[in-house]
Protein backbone atom coordinates (compact mmCIF):
# COMPACT_ATOMS: atom_id res chain seq x y z
CA UNK A 1 0.00 0.00 0.00
CA UNK A 2 1.65 3.38 -1.28
CA UNK A 3 1.21 6.91 0.98
CA UNK A 4 -1.87 7.45 -1.45
CA UNK A 5 -3.66 4.51 -0.98
CA UNK A 6 -2.93 4.91 2.97
CA UNK A 7 -4.35 8.63 2.96
CA UNK A 8 -7.17 7.65 1.08
CA UNK A 9 -7.99 4.56 3.13
CA UNK A 10 -11.45 5.03 5.43
CA UNK A 11 -12.63 2.13 7.55
CA UNK A 12 -15.21 -0.27 6.90
CA UNK A 13 -18.35 -0.48 8.91
CA UNK A 14 -16.66 -1.84 12.29
CA UNK A 15 -15.71 -5.14 12.41
CA UNK A 16 -16.63 -6.48 15.67
CA UNK A 17 -13.06 -6.15 17.49
CA UNK A 18 -10.50 -4.45 15.59
CA UNK A 19 -6.98 -5.68 15.98
CA UNK A 20 -4.70 -2.92 17.83
CA UNK A 21 -2.55 -3.15 13.93
CA UNK A 22 -5.51 -2.15 12.03
CA UNK A 23 -6.50 1.00 14.76
CA UNK A 24 -3.62 3.33 13.86
CA UNK A 25 -5.13 3.02 10.35
CA UNK A 26 -8.30 4.68 11.27
CA UNK A 27 -9.21 7.90 9.63
CA UNK A 28 -5.53 9.15 9.44
CA UNK A 29 -6.60 12.88 8.90
CA UNK A 30 -9.71 13.25 11.22
CA UNK A 31 -7.56 11.25 14.63
CA UNK A 32 -4.38 13.70 14.02
CA UNK A 33 -6.03 16.63 11.50
CA UNK A 34 -7.57 17.76 14.73
CA UNK A 35 -5.01 18.56 16.86
CA UNK A 36 -3.14 20.38 14.13
CA UNK A 37 -0.56 17.60 13.30
CA UNK A 38 -1.73 16.45 9.70
CA UNK A 39 0.54 17.88 7.75
CA UNK A 40 2.95 15.94 10.02
CA UNK A 41 1.34 12.98 9.44
CA UNK A 42 1.47 13.09 6.29
CA UNK A 43 4.99 13.52 6.11
CA UNK A 44 5.79 11.13 8.62
CA UNK A 45 3.96 8.39 6.04
CA UNK A 46 5.69 9.38 3.44
CA UNK A 47 9.22 8.99 4.95
CA UNK A 48 7.67 5.62 6.28
CA UNK A 49 6.79 4.42 3.04
CA UNK A 50 9.93 5.42 0.85
CA UNK A 51 12.10 4.11 3.84
CA UNK A 52 10.05 0.69 3.28
CA UNK A 53 10.22 0.95 -0.58
CA UNK A 54 13.91 1.67 -0.51
CA UNK A 55 14.34 -1.72 1.86
CA UNK A 56 12.34 -3.57 -0.48
CA UNK A 57 10.50 -4.00 2.46
CA UNK A 58 7.51 -6.40 2.61
CA UNK A 59 6.86 -6.22 -1.14
CA UNK A 60 3.33 -7.44 -2.42
CA UNK A 61 4.96 -10.59 -3.71
CA UNK A 62 6.15 -11.25 -0.50
CA UNK A 63 9.55 -10.88 -0.92
CA UNK A 64 11.49 -10.67 -3.77
CA UNK A 65 14.04 -13.79 -3.86
CA UNK A 66 16.70 -14.76 -5.99
CA UNK A 67 17.37 -18.44 -7.07
CA UNK A 68 18.87 -18.67 -4.28
CA UNK A 69 16.02 -17.85 -1.97
CA UNK A 70 17.16 -15.03 -0.36
CA UNK A 71 15.77 -11.50 -0.39
CA UNK A 72 16.98 -8.55 -2.37
CA UNK A 73 16.72 -6.65 0.73
CA UNK A 74 19.07 -9.41 2.14
CA UNK A 75 22.57 -8.43 -0.10
CA UNK A 76 21.17 -4.90 -1.51
CA UNK A 77 24.85 -3.61 -2.31
CA UNK A 78 24.13 0.00 -1.96
CA UNK A 79 22.93 -0.52 2.10
CA UNK A 80 25.16 -1.27 4.77
CA UNK A 81 24.38 -3.56 7.37
CA UNK A 82 24.16 -0.76 10.00
CA UNK A 83 21.61 0.82 7.71
CA UNK A 84 19.56 -1.78 6.75
CA UNK A 85 19.15 -2.59 10.46
CA UNK A 86 18.65 1.19 10.99
CA UNK A 87 15.66 0.93 8.36
CA UNK A 88 13.96 -2.12 9.95
CA UNK A 89 14.01 -0.38 13.09
CA UNK A 90 12.61 2.44 11.91
CA UNK A 91 9.47 0.79 10.28
CA UNK A 92 9.04 -1.15 13.10
CA UNK A 93 8.54 1.51 15.56
CA UNK A 94 6.67 4.03 12.97
CA UNK A 95 4.95 5.94 16.30
CA UNK A 96 8.54 6.85 17.66
CA UNK A 97 8.98 9.44 15.25
CA UNK A 98 5.31 11.29 16.45
CA UNK A 99 4.98 14.18 17.93
CA UNK A 100 5.88 13.59 21.84
CA UNK A 101 2.60 14.67 23.70
CA UNK A 102 2.57 16.96 26.10
CA UNK A 103 -0.11 19.37 28.44
CA UNK A 104 -1.85 21.40 25.60
CA UNK A 105 -2.25 18.27 23.31
CA UNK A 106 -3.17 15.50 26.28
CA UNK A 107 -5.93 18.15 27.24
CA UNK A 108 -6.93 18.40 23.48
CA UNK A 109 -7.12 14.99 23.29
CA UNK A 110 -9.01 13.88 26.81
CA UNK A 111 -11.37 16.83 25.32
CA UNK A 112 -11.80 14.77 22.12
CA UNK A 113 -12.25 11.31 23.96
CA UNK A 114 -14.79 12.97 26.83
CA UNK A 115 -17.07 14.24 23.68
CA UNK A 116 -16.67 10.49 21.66
CA UNK A 117 -17.41 8.96 24.82
CA UNK A 118 -20.55 10.88 25.59
CA UNK A 119 -21.64 10.99 21.55
CA UNK A 120 -21.15 6.64 22.03
CA UNK A 121 -23.43 6.86 24.77
CA UNK A 122 -26.39 8.56 23.13
CA UNK A 123 -26.19 7.23 20.37
CA UNK A 124 -26.72 3.55 22.03
CA UNK A 125 -29.52 4.93 24.14
CA UNK A 126 -31.23 6.80 20.79
CA UNK A 127 -30.89 2.66 18.78
CA UNK A 128 -30.45 0.35 20.83
CA UNK A 129 -31.96 -2.07 18.76
CA UNK A 130 -29.83 -1.22 15.54
CA UNK A 131 -25.89 -1.92 16.31
CA UNK A 132 -25.25 -0.95 12.98
CA UNK A 133 -26.10 2.90 13.83
CA UNK A 134 -23.85 3.37 16.87
CA UNK A 135 -20.86 1.14 15.39
CA UNK A 136 -19.08 4.09 13.65
CA UNK A 137 -19.48 6.04 17.08
CA UNK A 138 -17.92 3.08 19.06
CA UNK A 139 -14.64 2.71 16.10
CA UNK A 140 -14.18 6.39 16.93
CA UNK A 141 -14.21 5.87 21.17
CA UNK A 142 -11.91 2.89 20.23
CA UNK A 143 -9.31 4.66 18.22
CA UNK A 144 -9.31 7.62 20.73
CA UNK A 145 -8.72 5.24 23.37
CA UNK A 146 -5.59 3.96 21.29
CA UNK A 147 -4.28 7.86 20.86
CA UNK A 148 -4.58 8.38 24.32
CA UNK A 149 -1.70 5.36 25.10
CA UNK A 150 0.86 8.20 24.43
CA UNK A 151 0.58 9.60 27.62
CA UNK A 152 2.03 6.04 29.21
CA UNK A 153 5.24 7.52 27.61
CA UNK A 154 5.37 11.16 29.55
CA UNK A 155 4.44 9.63 33.52
CA UNK A 156 4.63 13.19 34.36
CA UNK A 157 1.09 14.32 32.91
CA UNK A 158 -0.65 11.65 34.75
CA UNK A 159 -1.75 14.12 37.41
CA UNK A 160 -3.53 15.82 34.32
CA UNK A 161 -5.11 12.88 33.54
CA UNK A 162 -6.41 12.14 36.81
CA UNK A 163 -7.51 15.90 37.45
CA UNK A 164 -9.52 16.17 34.15
CA UNK A 165 -11.13 12.55 35.06
CA UNK A 166 -9.97 11.29 32.51
CA UNK A 167 -9.25 8.44 34.20
CA UNK A 168 -12.02 8.26 35.73
CA UNK A 169 -14.02 8.30 32.32
CA UNK A 170 -11.39 5.79 30.92
CA UNK A 171 -12.43 3.39 34.39
CA UNK A 172 -16.12 3.41 33.54
CA UNK A 173 -15.61 2.16 30.66
CA UNK A 174 -14.52 -0.89 31.74
CA UNK A 175 -17.99 -1.95 32.23
CA UNK A 176 -18.83 -1.13 28.45
CA UNK A 177 -21.42 -3.57 27.07
CA UNK A 178 -18.71 -3.79 24.15
CA UNK A 179 -15.92 -6.03 25.51
CA UNK A 180 -13.24 -4.69 22.78
CA UNK A 181 -13.65 -1.11 24.77
CA UNK A 182 -13.09 -2.59 27.69
CA UNK A 183 -10.30 -4.30 26.72
CA UNK A 184 -8.83 -1.54 24.86
CA UNK A 185 -9.22 0.05 28.26
CA UNK A 186 -7.24 -2.44 30.27
CA UNK A 187 -4.84 -2.59 27.59
CA UNK A 188 -4.22 1.39 28.04
CA UNK A 189 -3.89 0.46 32.19
CA UNK A 190 -1.26 -2.00 31.72
CA UNK A 191 1.10 0.43 29.74
CA UNK A 192 -0.25 3.43 32.15
CA UNK A 193 0.99 1.21 34.71
CA UNK A 194 4.19 -0.47 33.85
CA UNK A 195 6.78 -0.75 36.65
CA UNK A 196 9.60 1.50 34.25
CA UNK A 197 7.13 4.32 33.37
CA UNK A 198 5.95 4.84 37.11
CA UNK A 199 9.93 4.94 38.06
CA UNK A 200 10.32 7.76 35.57
CA UNK A 201 8.20 10.34 37.66
CA UNK A 202 7.00 10.37 41.63
CA UNK A 203 4.42 12.69 41.22
CA UNK A 204 2.75 10.74 38.36
CA UNK A 205 3.34 7.59 39.87
CA UNK A 206 2.05 9.00 43.43
CA UNK A 207 -0.79 10.80 41.64
CA UNK A 208 -1.86 7.80 39.67
CA UNK A 209 -2.10 4.95 41.97
CA UNK A 210 -3.67 7.53 44.52
CA UNK A 211 -6.71 8.01 42.28
CA UNK A 212 -6.79 3.89 41.21
CA UNK A 213 -6.91 2.79 44.69
CA UNK A 214 -9.81 5.33 45.25
CA UNK A 215 -11.58 3.97 42.52
CA UNK A 216 -11.35 0.39 43.37
CA UNK A 217 -9.49 -0.65 40.39
CA UNK A 218 -9.11 -4.21 41.57
CA UNK A 219 -13.29 -4.76 41.86
CA UNK A 220 -13.95 -3.17 38.42
CA UNK A 221 -11.23 -5.31 36.70
CA UNK A 222 -12.53 -8.18 38.28
CA UNK A 223 -15.66 -7.26 37.35
CA UNK A 224 -14.49 -6.99 33.68
CA UNK A 225 -12.85 -10.19 34.42
CA UNK A 226 -16.01 -12.51 34.98
CA UNK A 227 -17.47 -11.57 31.44
CA UNK A 228 -14.50 -12.00 29.52
CA UNK A 229 -15.09 -15.09 27.04
CA UNK A 230 -11.09 -16.24 27.02
CA UNK A 231 -11.97 -18.47 23.76
CA UNK A 232 -11.80 -15.16 21.95
CA UNK A 233 -8.31 -14.26 21.37
CA UNK A 234 -8.70 -10.07 21.89
CA UNK A 235 -10.41 -11.05 24.98
CA UNK A 236 -7.99 -13.92 25.96
CA UNK A 237 -5.37 -10.85 25.42
CA UNK A 238 -7.82 -8.85 27.98
CA UNK A 239 -7.20 -11.33 30.98
CA UNK A 240 -3.79 -11.67 30.23
CA UNK A 241 -3.22 -7.43 30.70
CA UNK A 242 -5.43 -7.30 33.70
CA UNK A 243 -3.34 -9.77 35.58
CA UNK A 244 -0.29 -7.75 34.26
CA UNK A 245 -1.99 -4.40 35.85
CA UNK A 246 -2.20 -6.31 38.99
CA UNK A 247 0.80 -7.28 38.96
CA UNK A 248 2.22 -4.12 38.38
CA UNK A 249 0.44 -2.21 41.23
CA UNK A 250 1.17 -5.26 43.87
CA UNK A 251 5.06 -3.91 42.89
CA UNK A 252 4.58 -0.61 43.21
CA UNK A 253 2.65 -0.83 46.50
CA UNK A 254 1.83 -3.74 48.62
CA UNK A 255 -0.99 -2.69 49.94
CA UNK A 256 -2.87 -3.25 46.44
CA UNK A 257 -2.09 -7.05 47.51
CA UNK A 258 -4.39 -7.07 50.70
CA UNK A 259 -7.15 -4.64 48.46
CA UNK A 260 -7.18 -7.11 45.31
CA UNK A 261 -7.61 -10.43 47.59
CA UNK A 262 -10.57 -8.64 49.58
CA UNK A 263 -11.93 -7.08 46.26
CA UNK A 264 -13.02 -10.56 44.63
CA UNK A 265 -9.16 -11.12 43.08
CA UNK A 266 -8.44 -14.17 45.01
CA UNK A 267 -12.12 -15.75 44.56
CA UNK A 268 -11.91 -15.32 40.76
CA UNK A 269 -8.66 -16.66 40.46
CA UNK A 270 -9.60 -20.10 42.50
CA UNK A 271 -12.19 -20.47 40.18
CA UNK A 272 -9.95 -20.11 37.03
CA UNK A 273 -7.56 -22.70 38.70
CA UNK A 274 -10.32 -24.99 39.18
CA UNK A 275 -12.20 -24.59 35.84
CA UNK A 276 -11.15 -27.68 33.64
CA UNK A 277 -9.70 -25.77 30.77
CA UNK A 278 -6.45 -26.91 29.17
CA UNK A 279 -3.30 -25.21 30.36
CA UNK A 280 -2.22 -22.15 28.79
CA UNK A 281 -0.64 -18.89 29.47
CA UNK A 282 -3.38 -17.30 31.29
CA UNK A 283 -3.63 -20.18 33.80
CA UNK A 284 0.52 -19.77 34.58
CA UNK A 285 -0.17 -16.60 35.31
CA UNK A 286 -3.33 -17.09 37.48
CA UNK A 287 -0.69 -18.98 39.36
CA UNK A 288 1.89 -16.63 39.83
CA UNK A 289 -0.68 -13.95 40.60
CA UNK A 290 -1.82 -15.90 43.60
CA UNK A 291 1.23 -16.87 44.76
CA UNK A 292 2.23 -13.28 44.75
CA UNK A 293 -1.34 -12.39 46.82
CA UNK A 294 -0.53 -14.90 49.76
CA UNK A 295 3.11 -14.92 49.63
CA UNK A 296 3.60 -12.60 52.71
CA UNK A 297 -0.28 -11.64 53.91
CA UNK A 298 -1.48 -14.30 56.27
CA UNK A 299 -5.56 -12.65 56.01
CA UNK A 300 -5.17 -13.40 52.26
CA UNK A 301 -3.72 -17.25 53.27
CA UNK A 302 -6.92 -17.31 55.44
CA UNK A 303 -9.34 -15.99 52.91
CA UNK A 304 -7.87 -18.56 50.53
CA UNK A 305 -8.36 -21.30 52.61
CA UNK A 306 -12.27 -20.35 53.29
CA UNK A 307 -12.72 -20.00 49.66
CA UNK A 308 -12.07 -24.27 49.80
CA UNK A 309 -8.68 -22.80 48.22
CA UNK A 310 -6.52 -25.62 49.72
CA UNK A 311 -8.79 -28.08 47.84
CA UNK A 312 -8.65 -26.28 44.58
CA UNK A 313 -4.57 -26.46 44.77
CA UNK A 314 -4.86 -30.44 45.53
CA UNK A 315 -6.89 -30.78 42.76
CA UNK A 316 -5.04 -29.14 40.37
CA UNK A 317 -1.89 -30.82 41.52
CA UNK A 318 -3.12 -34.47 42.00
CA UNK A 319 -2.57 -34.19 37.68
CA UNK A 320 1.09 -34.21 38.20
CA UNK A 321 0.77 -37.33 40.36
CA UNK A 322 1.76 -39.51 37.75
CA UNK A 323 2.09 -37.52 34.93
CA UNK A 324 5.23 -35.39 34.51
CA UNK A 325 4.27 -31.39 32.66
CA UNK A 326 4.07 -31.46 29.04
CA UNK A 327 6.19 -28.14 28.64
CA UNK A 328 8.16 -26.07 30.78
CA UNK A 329 5.84 -22.98 30.90
CA UNK A 330 3.53 -26.34 32.58
CA UNK A 331 6.75 -27.39 34.85
CA UNK A 332 6.66 -23.49 36.34
CA UNK A 333 2.84 -23.76 36.54
CA UNK A 334 3.27 -26.90 38.77
CA UNK A 335 6.05 -25.58 41.34
CA UNK A 336 3.98 -22.31 41.44
CA UNK A 337 0.85 -24.43 42.55
CA UNK A 338 3.40 -26.04 45.26
CA UNK A 339 4.67 -22.31 46.39
CA UNK A 340 1.15 -21.57 47.14
CA UNK A 341 0.46 -24.45 49.08
CA UNK A 342 3.39 -23.96 51.08
CA UNK A 343 2.54 -20.06 51.80
CA UNK A 344 -0.82 -21.50 52.48
CA UNK A 345 -0.01 -23.63 54.83
CA UNK A 346 1.56 -20.74 56.79
CA UNK A 347 -1.58 -20.57 58.59
CA UNK A 348 -2.19 -22.94 61.40
CA UNK A 349 -5.92 -23.37 60.27
CA UNK A 350 -5.09 -24.05 56.61
CA UNK A 351 -2.72 -26.96 57.81
CA UNK A 352 -6.25 -28.49 59.14
CA UNK A 353 -7.85 -28.10 56.01
CA UNK A 354 -4.47 -29.94 54.07
CA UNK A 355 -4.73 -32.92 56.51
CA UNK A 356 -8.88 -33.19 55.75
CA UNK A 357 -8.13 -33.00 52.23
CA UNK A 358 -6.10 -36.00 52.31
CA UNK A 359 -3.22 -33.81 51.13
CA UNK A 360 -0.65 -35.89 52.97
CA UNK A 361 -1.80 -38.93 51.46
CA UNK A 362 -1.46 -37.10 48.13
CA UNK A 363 2.72 -35.77 49.03
CA UNK A 364 2.93 -39.44 49.51
CA UNK A 365 1.85 -40.88 46.98
CA UNK A 366 3.99 -38.32 44.57
CA UNK A 367 7.13 -39.51 46.87
CA UNK A 368 6.49 -42.84 45.64
CA UNK A 369 5.71 -42.04 42.18
CA UNK A 370 9.05 -40.35 41.58
CA UNK A 371 7.66 -38.29 39.01
CA UNK A 372 9.20 -34.78 39.09
CA UNK A 373 6.37 -33.82 41.20
CA UNK A 374 8.59 -35.57 44.17
CA UNK A 375 10.40 -32.19 44.86
CA UNK A 376 7.49 -29.83 45.56
CA UNK A 377 5.92 -32.82 47.66
CA UNK A 378 8.56 -33.16 49.69
CA UNK A 379 8.90 -29.15 50.40
CA UNK A 380 4.99 -29.26 51.20
CA UNK A 381 5.47 -31.87 54.31
CA UNK A 382 8.29 -29.83 55.30
CA UNK A 383 6.00 -26.75 55.72
CA UNK A 384 2.71 -28.87 56.94
CA UNK A 385 4.51 -30.55 59.73
CA UNK A 386 6.71 -27.67 60.84
CA UNK A 387 6.29 -26.07 64.54
CA UNK A 388 3.90 -27.17 67.10
CA UNK A 389 1.30 -26.30 64.19
CA UNK A 390 2.24 -29.33 62.15
CA UNK A 391 1.86 -31.91 65.27
CA UNK A 392 -1.39 -33.66 63.20
CA UNK A 393 0.20 -33.60 59.90
CA UNK A 394 3.22 -35.59 62.15
CA UNK A 395 1.12 -38.09 63.62
CA UNK A 396 -1.41 -38.33 60.20
CA UNK A 397 1.95 -39.36 58.41
CA UNK A 398 3.18 -41.96 60.47
CA UNK A 399 -0.07 -43.55 60.19
CA UNK A 400 -0.21 -43.65 56.19
CA UNK A 401 3.14 -45.45 56.36
CA UNK A 402 4.65 -42.42 54.83
CA UNK A 403 8.15 -43.60 57.22
CA UNK A 404 8.48 -46.22 54.52
CA UNK A 405 8.66 -43.36 51.82
CA UNK A 406 10.84 -40.57 53.77
CA UNK A 407 13.55 -42.99 55.31
CA UNK A 408 14.27 -44.46 52.05
CA UNK A 409 15.06 -40.58 50.10
CA UNK A 410 16.84 -39.59 53.69
CA UNK A 411 19.41 -42.75 53.17
CA UNK A 412 19.83 -41.91 49.71
CA UNK A 413 19.67 -38.25 48.11
CA UNK A 414 18.33 -38.91 44.52
CA UNK A 415 20.54 -37.88 41.41
CA UNK A 416 20.27 -34.88 39.97
CA UNK A 417 19.24 -34.12 36.25
CA UNK A 418 17.03 -32.30 33.80
CA UNK A 419 14.01 -33.08 35.13
CA UNK A 420 14.75 -33.25 38.82
CA UNK A 421 15.72 -29.66 39.52
CA UNK A 422 16.03 -29.77 43.18
CA UNK A 423 19.50 -29.54 44.06
CA UNK A 424 20.96 -32.68 46.77
CA UNK A 425 21.35 -29.72 49.47
CA UNK A 426 17.56 -28.66 49.21
CA UNK A 427 16.52 -32.48 49.05
CA UNK A 428 18.48 -33.07 52.21
CA UNK A 429 17.20 -29.63 53.71
CA UNK A 430 13.61 -30.67 53.84
CA UNK A 431 14.40 -34.27 54.74
CA UNK A 432 16.11 -33.85 58.27
CA UNK A 433 13.55 -30.93 58.17
CA UNK A 434 10.58 -33.66 58.33
CA UNK A 435 12.04 -35.87 60.46
CA UNK A 436 13.38 -33.35 63.28
CA UNK A 437 9.31 -32.58 62.87
CA UNK A 438 8.40 -35.92 63.16
CA UNK A 439 10.81 -36.71 66.18
CA UNK A 440 9.52 -33.28 68.12
CA UNK A 441 5.73 -33.26 67.60
CA UNK A 442 5.15 -37.50 67.34
CA UNK A 443 4.37 -39.02 71.30
CA UNK A 444 3.62 -42.04 71.71
CA UNK A 445 3.91 -45.55 69.57
CA UNK A 446 4.23 -42.84 66.67
CA UNK A 447 7.23 -41.30 68.75
CA UNK A 448 8.26 -45.40 69.15
CA UNK A 449 8.16 -46.15 65.27
CA UNK A 450 9.90 -43.36 64.35
CA UNK A 451 13.29 -43.97 66.98
CA UNK A 452 13.13 -47.96 66.05
CA UNK A 453 14.11 -46.56 62.52
CA UNK A 454 17.55 -45.65 63.72
CA UNK A 455 18.34 -49.01 65.50
CA UNK A 456 17.70 -51.43 62.50
CA UNK A 457 19.72 -52.88 60.00
CA UNK A 458 22.96 -52.23 62.69
CA UNK A 459 22.07 -48.45 62.77
CA UNK A 460 22.71 -47.52 59.25
CA UNK A 461 19.99 -44.25 59.90
CA UNK A 462 22.69 -43.33 62.50
CA UNK A 463 25.77 -43.50 59.99
CA UNK A 464 24.03 -41.79 57.47
CA UNK A 465 23.28 -38.56 59.73
CA UNK A 466 26.81 -38.79 60.77
CA UNK A 467 27.70 -38.44 57.82
CA UNK A 468 25.56 -35.45 56.67
CA UNK A 469 27.27 -34.00 60.03
CA UNK A 470 30.53 -34.11 58.71
CA UNK A 471 29.28 -32.70 55.07
CA UNK A 472 27.58 -30.15 56.59
CA UNK A 473 29.94 -29.30 59.44
CA UNK A 474 32.83 -29.19 56.46
CA UNK A 475 30.17 -26.35 54.47
CA UNK A 476 29.88 -24.29 57.52
CA UNK A 477 33.55 -24.11 58.38
CA UNK A 478 34.21 -23.01 54.91
CA UNK A 479 31.68 -20.09 55.44
CA UNK A 480 33.04 -19.27 58.67
CA UNK A 481 36.69 -18.98 57.15
CA UNK A 482 35.32 -16.79 54.75
CA UNK A 483 33.39 -14.43 56.89
CA UNK A 484 36.89 -14.14 58.66
CA UNK A 485 38.13 -12.97 56.03
CA UNK A 486 36.21 -10.41 54.78
CA UNK A 487 36.83 -6.52 55.72
CA UNK A 488 34.81 -4.75 58.05
CA UNK A 489 32.22 -2.73 56.27
CA UNK A 490 31.98 0.92 58.61
CA UNK A 491 28.41 1.71 57.75
CA UNK A 492 27.11 -0.93 59.35
CA UNK A 493 26.72 -1.29 62.73
CA UNK A 494 27.73 -4.49 65.17
CA UNK A 495 24.52 -6.46 65.61
CA UNK A 496 23.27 -6.04 62.22
CA UNK A 497 26.62 -7.44 60.94
CA UNK A 498 26.38 -10.23 63.35
CA UNK A 499 22.67 -10.51 62.22
CA UNK A 500 23.66 -10.96 58.70
CA UNK A 501 26.85 -13.14 58.85
CA UNK A 502 24.15 -15.15 60.66
CA UNK A 503 21.65 -15.20 57.71
CA UNK A 504 24.92 -16.09 55.29
CA UNK A 505 25.88 -19.38 58.21
CA UNK A 506 22.62 -20.61 57.48
CA UNK A 507 21.69 -20.24 54.04
CA UNK A 508 25.42 -22.00 53.36
CA UNK A 509 24.48 -25.17 55.16
CA UNK A 510 24.38 -24.24 58.85
CA UNK A 511 20.14 -24.34 58.68
CA UNK A 512 20.30 -27.96 57.40
CA UNK A 513 23.15 -28.79 60.54
CA UNK A 514 21.35 -27.31 62.66
CA UNK A 515 18.59 -30.50 61.29
CA UNK A 516 20.72 -33.15 61.47
CA UNK A 517 22.39 -32.26 64.85
CA UNK A 518 18.87 -32.34 66.34
CA UNK A 519 17.80 -35.44 65.22
CA UNK A 520 21.02 -36.99 66.24
CA UNK A 521 20.08 -35.50 69.86
CA UNK A 522 16.55 -36.62 69.95
CA UNK A 523 17.46 -40.30 69.30
CA UNK A 524 20.58 -40.51 70.93
CA UNK A 525 18.71 -39.61 74.33
CA UNK A 526 16.50 -42.26 73.76
CA UNK A 527 18.50 -45.04 73.65
CA UNK A 528 22.81 -45.96 74.71
CA UNK A 529 23.63 -47.95 71.90
CA UNK A 530 22.51 -45.14 69.64
CA UNK A 531 24.99 -42.69 71.80
CA UNK A 532 27.44 -45.40 72.03
CA UNK A 533 27.24 -45.62 67.82
CA UNK A 534 27.25 -41.30 67.82
CA UNK A 535 30.48 -41.33 70.11
CA UNK A 536 32.28 -44.03 67.94
CA UNK A 537 31.85 -42.30 64.74
CA UNK A 538 32.78 -39.45 65.97
CA UNK A 539 36.50 -41.17 67.27
CA UNK A 540 36.99 -42.31 64.40
CA UNK A 541 36.80 -39.17 62.64
CA UNK A 542 38.23 -36.87 64.71
CA UNK A 543 35.12 -35.12 65.45
CA UNK A 544 33.97 -33.83 68.61
CA UNK A 545 30.99 -33.61 70.04
CA UNK A 546 31.63 -30.79 71.73
CA UNK A 547 31.17 -29.32 68.46
CA UNK A 548 27.49 -30.76 68.10
CA UNK A 549 26.52 -28.99 71.91
CA UNK A 550 27.72 -25.69 70.42
CA UNK A 551 25.85 -25.86 67.50
CA UNK A 552 22.66 -26.80 68.97
CA UNK A 553 22.82 -23.87 71.87
CA UNK A 554 23.57 -21.53 68.70
CA UNK A 555 20.32 -23.03 67.69
CA UNK A 556 18.09 -22.74 71.01
CA UNK A 557 19.56 -19.11 71.42
CA UNK A 558 18.18 -18.27 67.61
CA UNK A 559 15.04 -19.45 67.41
CA UNK A 560 13.16 -16.54 65.82
CA UNK A 561 10.15 -14.37 66.73
CA UNK A 562 7.42 -16.64 67.56
CA UNK A 563 5.12 -17.59 69.92
CA UNK A 564 6.83 -16.71 72.84
CA UNK A 565 5.32 -19.38 75.44
CA UNK A 566 6.50 -22.09 72.42
CA UNK A 567 9.96 -20.71 71.83
CA UNK A 568 10.40 -20.88 75.54
CA UNK A 569 9.65 -24.26 75.87
CA UNK A 570 11.62 -25.73 72.39
CA UNK A 571 14.71 -23.72 73.72
CA UNK A 572 13.98 -25.51 77.14
CA UNK A 573 13.98 -29.27 75.74
CA UNK A 574 17.17 -27.96 73.38
CA UNK A 575 18.77 -27.22 76.14
CA UNK A 576 18.25 -30.40 78.16
CA UNK A 577 19.22 -32.46 75.03
CA UNK A 578 22.03 -30.72 74.61
CA UNK A 579 23.03 -31.60 78.69
CA UNK A 580 21.88 -35.06 78.27
CA UNK A 581 24.38 -35.67 75.18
Amino acid sequence: MDIGELLAFKPEQTPKRPHEDEDDDFDLESSHGKRGGGDEKIKRMRRIAEAKESAHYGKQSGGSTGASGTSAFEFDPELTEEERLNILKYVENEEADGDVLDEQSLKKLILVFEKRNLKNQEMRIKFADSPEKFMDSEVELHTVIQELKGVATVPDLYPILVELHGLHSLLELLAHQNTDIAVAVVDLLQEVTDVDILGESQEGAESLIEALRKEQICALLVQNLERLNEQVKEEADGVHNTLAIVENLTEIDSEFVKEAAEQGLLAWLLKRLRGKSPFDPNKLYCSEILSILIQTENENRLLLGSLDGVDVLLQQLAVYKRHDPASNEEQEYMQNLFNCLCSALMARENRDRFLSGEGLQLMNLMLREKKMSRNGSLKVLDHAMAGQDGRDNCNKFVEILGLRTIFPLFMKTPKRNKQRLISADEHEEHVTSVIASMLRNCKGTHRQRMLAKFTENDHEKVDRLLELHLKYLAKVEAIDKEIDQQAKDPSIDEDEEAENNYIKRLTGGLFTLQRIDYILLEVSATGDTVKQRVLQILNLRGASMKTIRSIMREYAGNLGDGDTDWREQEQTHILSLVDRF
